[in-house]
């Protein structure tokens, strides 16, 4: 994937401006910043879902703005930051729904779709809940239906907008770790939105930093996040410290004061 010196915005407002990044397969990366950083903008930019003001991005070899819809869909899905949902679909039924690009003009689901559903449900250990409606689930088992449905895809590249930030954190690890063997065992490229450092430090490959609209820094983990970048990022000192078995970059908040 190319992004090329694209400059995105609402009406008169740039929203981002003049960003170039290059993201190849099977990475992992991480876009961390502020609120109004235009993280989110990325995203939608990156589905067509918010026109460039200038710039491109490309996919395969091929602008985006030149795909259809459903075939661009064949090649990104995105997981948003808020899953909500008009009718109380069963699981099984909604990751199906993933399938959707790949139907013609009045041409019903396959034998061969519900195979690769039935698949990603073994692969993610979803069959207790595939019979269950959505509003039945825990936030954490909502978060897994979501990355089951754009599996179901089979899109080469997953974007995630901070889409477990309201997760206790044993599932918003539990959803990192399922990333992470998404990314190694599938070579899917992902990229994740994310305000929790530790954990885009701890599962990522790289990491982008982006703050009002334009890149501050973008790199390993290792490389970029020094005290330096983090202060430049949110103007805030923390101490930067290495994770005794990982070796990645932990970030430790300030002391207390003290009376």
């Amino acid at each position: 994937m190319i992004i090329n010196d694209i400059t995105v915005g609402y009406q008169d407002t740039k929203v981002i401006e003049n960003l170039t990044l290059k993201v190849g397969k099977a990475e992992f990366c991480a876009i961390i910043g502020p609120n109004g950083a235009g993280k989110s903008t990325l995203l939608k930019s990156l589905i067509g879902y918010i026109p460039l003001q200038n710039g491109k991005i490309e996919i395969d070899g091929k602008n985006i703005s030149e795909w259809n819809k459903k075939k661009l869909a064949q090649r990104i899905s995105l997981i948003p930051q808020d899953f909500q949902l008009q009718f109380d679909h069963k699981v099984r039924d909604l990751i199906l729904m993933g399938r959707f690009p790949y139907l013609g003009y009045w041409e019903s689901y396959s034998k061969k779709d519900y195979e690769i559903i039935e698949k990603i449900i073994d692969q993610l250990d979803l069959q207790d809940m595939a019979g269950k409606k959505f509003s039945q689930l825990s936030g954490g088992e909502r978060q897994r239906v979501a990355i089951a449905r754009a599996l179901a895809q089979e899109a080469s590249t997953i974007l995630m907008d901070e889409a477990f930030s309201h997760l206790d954190l044993n599932h918003q690890i539990e959803i990192m770790q399922l990333l992470s063997k998404i990314n190694k065992e599938q070579k899917k490229r992902i990229i994740l939105v994310s305000h929790n450092l530790n954990l885009a430090c701890e599962y990522c490959d790289r990491v982008i930093m982006l703050k009002k609209g334009k890149l501050i820094a973008d790199g390993n983990p290792n490389e970029v996040v020094t005290k330096e970048n983090i202060k430049k990022l949110f103007g805030a000192d923390l101490l930067i410290v290495k994770h005794p078995i990982s070796g990645k970059p932990n970030i430790i908040y300030p002391e207390s004061s003290k009376e």
